[in-house]
C-alpha cells in the first residue's frame, strides 16, 4: 500500500513510522514533514496541504492507496472532500463533519440532538453579552474559542476575573462574527477516547491521558499538549466500550442521519464526573501528543485499518489491529517561551528520529524540527515527543525519561510528572 500523509508534527511522523511497519509496507510519503521524519518518509516538497486542489491533483497522479489527514486544518480547509471527489481513499472526515472539531458551538448542537451526555454552555459573538453571562455564573465558566487555535483556544479560569480576560483576549482578536462558547466547569478525571468511524460504524482503538498544562502539577497556561500515557489503569476495557455506547455510537448515528457521515479517527475528551462520562470536545484526527502513545501499542495493519474507515470496509476496519498489552508514556520538549513566544534556531542533541525499525523502548518523535549543518534545530513551540514503552507505566515512564535526559536543547522545558499519578503512591 502507498501512502500519503499530510502534516508536519510529532502525530504525524508516528503515523508515518507505524504505517511504514505494516507487513509488505510499500511507500510512505509525508508532506510537508519535518526534520526527523525522512528516517520513515520520503518528503512531497512545495505541496501545500491547505489547498483541496492541489492535494487532489498531486494525489491523482501519485496514485496513492490512501491518503491520512494528520493535522485538523486540512480537514476544515475541506482537503478530504477534493480527495474524495477525485475518488481517492482518504483517512479522515469531509469539511462538514470536522466541524465536530472546528466549531465547537456545532459540537455542542450535535451532541444534545444525539442524546451525549455534555457541560452545559452557551454561545457568544459580542464581548458585552459573553461578560454578562459569565457574571452571573456562580463559578467561573470554560471559555472555548469556536475556531480552530491549534490546541490553545481553551481557557480554564480560576476566577471571573480571569474569565472576562480570557472573553476580550479571544474575541478581540477574532475574526468578525467570530464565536465564543461559555460552558460550565466540570470537575473529575479526564481521558481522551480514541475510534475508528465510517458512517454508522465504530471500532474502539484505545484510551489515553494528556497534560495540557505547561508546568508540573498541573500550573501554567495551557499548551497543544506536554505528555501523555495509555493505557489507563482506571479506565479499562469495560469503560471503552461504554463510551462506544454512550458518546461514538449516539454521535455517528447522528451525523450519518444529517447527511454528514464521518469517516476516520474520532477523538472524544471525556470528563469522568461523579454523574457519568461527559464530552469535553471531540478531535477529528488524531490527538497530539497521544497519537505518540497509542499509535505504538497497536499491532497489526494500520494501514488495512485506516482504509476500511475511508472506503467504508467495516469487516477491514475492525479486524487489522490488535492492541498490546503494554503501556506507553510521552514526554514533550518545548522550547524556550513556548507557548507564547517560543525561541526557534536552537540546535538539538540527543535526538535520533524513530526509523521504521525502531521498536523501543525508546522512540523519538520529531516535530518543529528542521536540519541543519548536519544535526537538528528547533523551529516551533513543541519540538519532540520521547516515547518510553515498558510493561507497566512505571516502565515506560522511566524509558521515556530516560531519553529526555540524554537530550540537549538550550532553554527547554518538559514536565517531570508525566504519568506519575499512576505510579506514585
Amino acid at each position: 500500500m502507498d501512502v500519503l500523509v499530510l502534516g508536519s508534527g510529532a502525530r504525524e511522523h508516528a503515523l508515518a513510522w507505524r504505517l511504514a511497519r505494516d507487513e509488505g509496507a510499500g511507500r510512505v510519503r509525508i508532506a510537508p514533514g519535518n526534520g526527523g521524519t525522512p528516517a520513515v518518509a520520503e518528503t512531497v516538497t512545495e505541496l501545500n496541504i491547505l489547498d483541496p486542489a492541489a492535494v487532489a491533483r498531486h494525489a491523482s497522479r501519485e496514485r496513492y492507496d490512501l491518503v491520512v489527514i494528520g493535522p485538523e486544518a486540512p480537514l476544515a480547509a475541506g482537503v478530504a472532500d477534493a480527495l474524495r471527489t477525485a475518488s481517492i481513499p482518504v483517512f479522515g472526515p469531509d469539511r462538514a463533519a470536522a466541524r465536530l472539531e472546528s466549531s465547537k458551538a456545532y459540537a455542542k448542537k450535535q451532541m444534545r440532538r444525539a442524546g451525549v451526555a455534555t457541560a452545559n454552555g452557551a454561545t457568544f459573538v459580542e464581548v458585552d453579552a459573553a461578560l454578562a453571562h459569565l457574571r452571573a455564573q456562580d463559578q467561573p465558566p470554560v471559555v472555548k474559542a469556536d475556531w480552530l487555535a491549534a490546541g490553545k483556544g481553551v481557557v480554564v479560569p480560576d476566577s471571573i476575573d480571569e474569565a472576562e480576560a480570557a472573553v476580550r483576549s479571544l474575541l478581540d482578536g477574532a475574526a468578525p462574527g467570530s464565536q465564543l462558547v461559555l460552558e460550565e466547569r466540570l470537575s473529575g478525571r479526564e481521558v481522551s477516547v480514541f475510534a475508528l468511524v465510517s458512517g454508522e460504524a465504530v471500532v474502539p482503538l484505545a484510551a489515553a491521558c494528556d497534560y495540557k498544562r505547561l508546568q508540573d502539577g498541573d500550573i501554567g497556561p495551557n499548551t497543544g499538549g506536554m505528555g501523555a500515557y495509555s493505557p489507563i489503569p482506571w479506565f479499562g476495557a469495560r469503560d471503552l466500550e461504554a463510551s462506544l455506547a454512550a458518546v461514538f455510537e449516539p454521535i455517528a448515528w447522528r451525523m450519518a442521519r444529517d447527511g454528514t457521515p464521518y469517516r476516520g479517527v474520532l477523538y472524544a475528551g471525556l470528563m469522568i464526573t461523579s454523574d457519568g462520562p461527559m464530552v469535553l470536545e471531540f478531535n477529528a484526527r488524531f490527538g497530539d501528543p497521544e497519537a505518540q502513545v497509542v499509535l505504538p501499542l497497536l499491532d497489526g495493519q494500520l494501514g488495512d485499518a485506516l482504509l476500511g474507515s475511508a472506503i467504508g470496509d467495516g469487516g477491514l476496519m475492525e479486524g487489522a489491529l490488535a492492541v498490546r498489552r503494554e503501556a506507553a508514556v510521552g514526554v514533550v520538549i518545548a522550547s524556550e517561551g513556548y507557548p507564547d513566544q517560543p525561541l526557534t534556531g536552537r540546535s538539538i542533541e540527543g535526538a535520533e528520529p524513530a526509523a521504521a525499525d525502531d521498536d523501543g523502548p525508546q522512540l523519538c518523535f520529531h516535530a518543529a524540527t528542521a536540519t541543519a549543518d548536519g544535526g537538528y534545530i528547533a523551529t516551533g513551540g513543541r519540538v519532540i515527543t520521547f516515547v518510553g514503552l515498558g510493561d507497566d507505566v512505571a516502565t515506560a515512564r522511566d524509558q521515556a525519561y530516560r531519553a529526555v535526559s540524554g537530550c540537549t536543547l538550550e532553554g527547554e522545558q518538559h514536565r517531570t510528572d508525566i504519568g506519575l499519578r499512576e505510579v506514585a503512591p
